[in-house]
Parts: C-alpha cells; structure tokens; sequence
C-alpha cells in the first residue's frame, strides 16, 4: 500500500513539473516574440525633432521687501516687526499696488543664542524676520515701491525679478513653430533618404526653462535708501523655448 502510494506522489511530482516547465516555457516565448515585434516595430519607426522659440517682453516685476527685528522678548519682536510690515504693506498700497498682488512669503520666529567656551549657550534674544513679495505692473512705479518699503522700515529688499505673468499664449506660439519645423525636417529627411513617411504615431513635448532678470539689492536699515535716485529699470525680454519631438511610421 506505502509502495503505490508512493508511486502515485512520484507521478503527481512528474506531471506537475512538467505543467510548470510548460508554462515557464510558454512565458518566454511570448516575452521572446514581443520583444522581436518591438524591435521590429522600433526598426520600421524614426524620431525627428524641431524647436520653436519665442522672445516676449516681461509685463510683471517680483520684488521680496523683508523686516527684520530683534529683541529681548517676543512681544517687544513682534510688536515692533508688525508695526513696520503694517507700514511697508501700506506705503505699497498706496502707490494702487492691489491687494492681491502683496503676498506674505515668510515669517520666521526664532532664539538667539551667543556660544562662549566659558559660559556656554547664552540666550541673546529673539529675530523675527517677515517677508512680502510684491508684484508690480506698472514698472514705473518699481523705483517708489523700493523707495518707500525702506523709508517705512523694509531692512531686507532685493531679488527684483522680471517675468511674463501669462506665459501660455506665447508656449502655444513656439509649440506651433516647434512642431512646424519637426514636419518639415520629417519631409526632408524623407526625401533625402528616400523613405515613405506613415502615420505620425507619437508626440512628446519638451520645454527649457526660460532665464528670468535679476537684479538683486539689499537694503539694511530703514530710511538708507530713501534719498537714493529712482533707478531706471530695463526688463529685456525672455524666450519661450518649446522643443517637439514627432515620431513616424515608415512604409
């Protein structure tokens, strides 16, 4: 009895090797046959590419005004640190910069403490550093919002950044140029190969970031700056780079 059931689990051992090996095998083929089509489907394609750019005049000037205060407590900090953003915020507005062009970017509360290899950490106070970063128009007024944030108290003003507040309409200008000119490389390449183009079968899309102005400045201490002359700003212009990459059957 122990002998054929013996037997018995041998054969069910076998026949269920064999199922497996079979179906092991059957997977590879199918992986080996794919792969084959996608390499001959790959050798029946070509890629050709264009770029498109366009230079565009910014409209929209990004400017960080910052107050930072120090103190021995954080009341007296932010007492004195909310009085002068209040006024920085409001010179600002009053200059028709909107509301909602006026974003708070930071606001950082935090010890301070001076390190001595004979006292050790020893507590200095409180900084608290609060930024705002306003957009601004009207580039005419760049000058008298730099101005009047550092008369009312603005310590920290720099990164003055020029940029396109809507920049689509000038993407969809150099996406079309993009593609306009991968057509044509594709009719080129087509007829000096002497290839059959077929059906478009893919697109993909790259884009450069385009370099944005800076001219940094720094301000410290409030009312240093106000008897400065207005400076003359030149934005230039920035360039929208789309790059396309169109993909083609050949026949």
């Amino acid at each position: 009895m122990e002998e054929q059931t013996t037997k018995l689990l041998n054969k069910t051992f076998i026949l269920a090797s064999i199922l497996v090996l079979g179906i092991l095998v059957f997977f590879v083929g199918q992986m080996i046959l794919q792969n084959r089509s996608v390499n001959l489907q790959n050798q029946n394609q070509i890629t050709v590419s264009g770029e498109g750019k366009i230079y565009a005049k910014p409209d929209v000037a990004l400017v960080n005004l910052g107050v930072t205060t120090q103190g021995l407590t954080v009341a007296s900090v932010t007492t004195s640190n909310t009085d002068k953003m209040n006024a920085v915020i409001a010179a600002v507005k009053a200059l028709k910069i909107d509301e909602k062009d006026i974003q708070t970017t930071n606001y950082n509360l935090a010890p301070q403490y001076n390190y001595t290899q004979k006292s050790g950490q020893i507590f200095q106070g409180y900084t608290l550093e609060q930024d705002v970063q306003v957009k601004i128009r009207d580039f005419t007024k760049i000058g008298d919002v730099l101005s009047q944030a550092t008369t009312k108290g603005a310590n920290l003003v720099g990164d003055l950044q020029f940029t396109i507040d809507n920049p689509e309409q000038f993407k969809e200008q150099a996406r079309a140029a993009a593609i306009a000119q991968a057509k044509a490389n594709a009719q080129n390449l087509a007829k000096e190969s002497g290839i059959s183009l077929g059906k478009l079968i893919n697109v993909i899309e790259g884009s450069n970031p385009s370099p944005i102005m800076y001219n940094s400045a720094r301000a410290l201490g409030g009312g240093m700056v106000a008897s400065a002359p207005v400076p003359t700003v030149q934005p230039g212009q920035q360039e929208i780079d789309i790059t396309i990459n169109l993909t083609y059957q050949v026949k």
